[in-house]
């Protein structure tokens, strides 16, 4: 029998602490990200100096970055719509200048952490930047290509793997993706706008083998607005960055996979099969 499909949710950031942020961390601030990407994986909350940051996380759910000065909090993790049990309660300390975004990856049973250090400085004139997440846990590794014989531009991805950010001129594309060295098209990604200044990461949900369906969700991740310019640097990005930052997600990312998890089962009902 299938399981239920989530809804896919608008996800907000709550609290009047977190303001409305610019296109990338500025150099006093870190900004971090939930990204739910488990198929099977019920819905979360996370709080940050006991205030909510991120409610009702769901699958295919991308939160907005949330902003916070540099330094330690308090961060808890709680089933959707309870403040407790929280399943974690400890510091979090974040590093200066810096975006991340921690993506729940894999089937229920086997689920584990994708962090991600993010790029989100300014394309130059008249490109986009684009990569690609694999984050379907039953779909082979992948090429990525534009559509009708189009250059491949993302090869071999395999699942938890990432595709760095691409330069591409802006403008409309048609996708394919396709096991890595085939024609067989495994998803198709249609009417594709990329807007020159914008950064953007489009991850593989879903499965390839059953429900709820293999599915591209587009994120786009930072964008510069009139009269603000976004970072020139380019710092290193994927899911391979400085130990440090490593262990800064570390707790975020274990909180989230024990409640999806093992508490969460007792607190939300589970999906239906």
């Amino acid at each position: 029998m299938k399981r239920s499909t989530f809804a896919v949710t608008a996800l907000a950031v709550l609290g009047t602490w977190l303001v409305a942020q610019p296109a990338a961390a500025q150099d006093n601030q870190a900004r971090v990200r939930v990204v739910h990407a488990s198929p099977d994986g019920p819905a979360v909350d996370v709080w940050v100096a006991d205030k909510p940051a991120f409610t009702n996380a769901s699958f295919k759910g991308i939160t907005a970055y949330a902003g916070l000065a540099a330094g330690k909090y308090g961060v808890k993790v709680v089933p959707t719509g309870k403040t407790e049990p929280a399943v974690i309660d400890a510091n979090l300390d974040l590093a200066a200048g810096t975006d991340y975004t921690v993506v729940a990856v894999g089937k229920l049973a086997e689920i584990a952490p994708l962090v991600l250090v993010d790029n989100n400085a300014a394309p130059a004139a008249g490109k986009a930047h684009v990569r690609f997440v694999h984050a379907s846990p039953d779909a082979p590794a992948v090429d990525i290509a534009v559509a009708a014989g189009g250059p491949v531009l993302f090869k071999n991805i395999a699942f938890k793997q990432t595709g760095d950010y691409l330069p591409v001129d802006a403008g409309s594309y048609a996708l394919d993706v396709r096991p890595t060295g085939t024609d067989t098209v495994a998803l198709s990604v249609p009417g594709l706008t990329l807007e020159a200044g914008t950064v953007y990461t489009i991850f593989a949900m879903g499965l390839a083998g059953g429900e709820p369906a293999l599915v591209a969700v587009p994120s786009v991740d930072a964008k510069a607005a009139a009269g603000q310019a976004m970072p020139a640097a380019m710092p290193k990005t994927g899911s391979g960055g400085p130990a440090r930052q490593m262990r800064t997600l570390f707790l975020v990312a274990a909180g989230l996979l024990v409640i999806l998890g093992l508490g969460i089962r007792r607190q939300i009902a589970s999906p239906q099969r």
